[in-house]
């Protein structure tokens, strides 16, 4: 085991990949010359060279349609953007043309592509810098959608993404690029649609994914201190959805809240909510709570921006009302 940063385990994921497989290209802005806008290509364009890592114009509608073409005829490209708010710009390329044309051509053609870069707010980075387009991807079938929260799985799932046959979007954390954490040396690799359980308890189920599952296990470590048993799970992965994992800690549990940097209207937590009433409403104490972002727009302004975004305090007084635990 050595530790290392979240930028560098995507570094060692895609390097790792790209010499056991001459198909595997990078491309996007600065992600040669500059070493990539977060640093997390520091070092592929000396060791692979131009060929295969490779700068872009700031043109996402181009280099997303070239990738689609390139995975259409046997490469296996991986495609950087500096933000995935930026990948509105080449929507119409992910979901009209690699979402869906395995099944448009008869499953003549694959489309492996990993999508990746940063999601969510960042700071103060205003509005448009600051969505989390999870449940976007989620909707449209076709599309894989992961969003690791620390170095070890990002690692992991990276390298399983880049050897999928189907368009990945891999979404990352601008504030979880410097996150350190013991990886192993040797080679590994993660399951896509395999949710892992970060923490066992018996009292309530608490769900989320991406950067804010800091927030998740930090509330259950001081909930448990006031006695209260927080099962927290990290979906790591948004679609597939492992529903098993979910159900099968409700059943243990009979309560369950869902933790989501995301607006509240259409959310990945209102699916798993859907799903948990659906398939384990009798096992249910208490009516699921759902944490989400107000239903407005990210502020520019810190102060308001501290109101906007989950709190520790939110999350615990959540986690009690699911427990009838008078405040």
């Amino acid at each position: 085991m050595a530790e290392y940063t979240f930028r560098e385990v995507i570094a060692q994921a895609m390097s790792e990949e790209m010499r056991k497989d001459q198909s595997i290209y990078l491309m996007g802005e600065e992600v040669a010359e500059y070493n990539g806008a977060y640093k997390a290509s520091k070092g592929m364009l000396a060791e692979f060279g131009p060929d295969r890592i490779i700068d872009t114009p700031i043109a996402e509608l181009g280099f997303t349609g070239i990738s689609v073409g390139a995975a259409m005829n046997g490469c296996r490209p991986i495609v950087e953007f500096m933000t995935f708010n930026f990948s509105l710009v080449g929507i119409d390329q992910i979901i009209n043309n690699a979402a869906k044309i395995y099944q448009m051509s008869g499953g003549q053609w694959n489309c492996p592509i990993v999508f990746r870069g940063p999601t969510a707010s960042a700071g103060q980075l205003g509005a448009t810098h600051s969505q989390a387009l999870e449940n976007w991807f989620a909707n449209c079938p076709g599309l894989k959608v992961v969003v690791p929260s620390n170095p070890y799985d990002a690692k992991g799932l990276l390298k399983t993404a880049i050897q999928d046959n189907d368009p990945v979007i891999f979404m990352e954390s601008e504030q979880m690029y410097s996150d350190k954490m013991e990886v192993p040396e040797e080679e590994y690799y993660i399951p896509l649609g395999k949710a892992d359980i970060k923490k066992e308890g018996s009292d309530v189920t608490l769900v989320s994914f991406g950067k804010i599952m800091k927030l998740a296990i930090q509330a259950a470590e001081e909930l448990e201190k006031e006695g209260i048993s927080v099962e927290v799970i990290d979906l790591r992965t948004v679609r597939p959805l492992d529903y098993a994992c979910i159900l099968k800690s409700v059943q243990k549990t009979n309560r369950l809240v869902v933790l989501e940097e995301a607006w509240p209207f259409a959310s990945v937590a209102s699916e798993i909510a859907y799903m948990v009433q659906q398939k384990a409403f009798d096992y249910l104490d208490a009516p699921i709570k759902r944490i989400t972002t107000p239903d407005a727009p990210a502020p520019y302004s810190a102060a308001l921006f501290a109101e906007w975004f989950p709190k520790l305090e939110k999350v615990k007084a959540e986690i009690k009302n699911a427990m009838y635990v008078r405040q």
